[in-house]
């Protein structure tokens, strides 16, 4: 595998984006110290639309928002590998590309609700936004809450535990998005990703204050289980994209790879594939492996009825595990 040219890994430039093509950066010349790595820095369709309506994209916006470039790059041979968030990258890729593996073991696939911090606000003298006690149960909040989301996902799970909240737009990277919740009185409340907070060195302490070089004075968070807020597929895993047919860099993902953690987002991106959706497709999906099977819980919001599903499988029978739960949602 000895070259002198150096291997190219793809990425977005957001400050997540980088974060995680720098984790992959990390490992690979960690794991083949007589190769030569490099980032190249693409910037997407979804970087460029940031007024575009996510909930509207399969009728305004093309697939693969935040992917098409980077694998255009992949298949001219400008890029050797593409760094994605798994849970942005289509379950269906163009001709000639697939998932080559994950960038480590997965992490925290939770997602968090944050909003503003009552005592905070007390603080401030600050009568113009409506703040929470930290840690507040989503049960806990008062009615008629706007909670800003691009996730139809996140929005229909919000929705079905409390119908009365208010669901807006919101785009922009992360600073931006906890910014806009920090300033404007329109807006009580985001969800965001736990792994993407924790890519970009924010805590959570243990009162529930969200804290990180960046982040505006007064956020409080509540983390929510994967009962309450079923994650999207693929969610905190670092999907690798690359060439068919290259052997040495399926070598590559091969070694950068934590089986378990492609083992269970293989049965996810099957259940989604099979239930013909993507990123934008109100359908959450977790896969955990115990006692040496894979265990799969689905929760799918297309159509009238709120449907829900769970099997297992053994580890070998990921992707028909997938294919079977979807199924039984489809046929519900």
């Amino acid at each position: 595998m000895l070259s002198t040219k150096p291997i190219l890994i793809a990425t977005r430039g957001s400050a997540l984006a980088l974060a995680q093509a720098n984790m992959v950066l990390a490992q690979c010349r960690a794991k083949f110290p007589e190769l030569s790595f490099e980032l190249k820095i693409i910037k997407t369709t979804g970087d460029k639309l940031q007024t575009a309506s996510m909930s509207k994209i399969s009728a305004t916006l093309p697939r693969g928002l935040f992917t098409k470039e980077l694998e255009a790059a992949l298949l001219k041979g400008r890029a050797d590998l593409a760094v994605h968030s798994l849970k942005d990258l289509p379950t269906e890729l163009p001709e000639g590309l697939k998932l080559g593996g994950v960038g480590g073991k997965r992490q925290d696939v939770r997602d968090v609700l944050i909003y503003r911090d009552a005592s905070y606000l007390k603080t401030q003298n600050d009568a113009t936004r409506r703040g929470f006690k930290g840690k507040s149960k989503i049960a806990e909040l008062p009615k008629a809450l706007t909670v800003g989301t691009s996730s139809t996902r996140r929005a229909a799970q919000l929705l079905a535990l409390r119908p009365d909240f208010k669901i807006v737009e919101i785009r922009g990277n992360v600073a931006t998005r906890l910014e806009k919740l920090a300033r404007q009185p329109e807006l009580d409340a985001t969800l965001l990703a736990a792994a993407g907070l924790a890519r970009l060195k924010f805590q959570i302490t243990a009162g529930g204050k969200i804290k990180g070089e960046g982040i505006p004075e007064g956020l409080s968070a509540t983390i929510l289980e994967p009962e309450e807020m079923m994650p999207c597929v693929g969610q905190a895993a670092i999907g690798i994209e690359i060439r068919e047919n290259d052997e040495r860099l399926e070598e590559i993902c091969r070694r950068l790879s934590d089986l378990s953690t492609l083992h269970c987002v293989t049965a996810e991106r099957a259940l989604l594939q099979a239930m013909g959706g993507g990123c934008q497709t109100p359908v959450g999906a977790y896969a955990e492996i115990r006692d040496q099977q894979i265990h799969l819980r689905a929760v799918s919001f297309i159509g009238e009825q709120v449907k829900r599903a769970e099997g297992k499988a053994s580890i070998a029978e990921s992707v028909q595990l997938g294919e079977r739960l979807a199924a039984q949602l489809k046929n519900e």
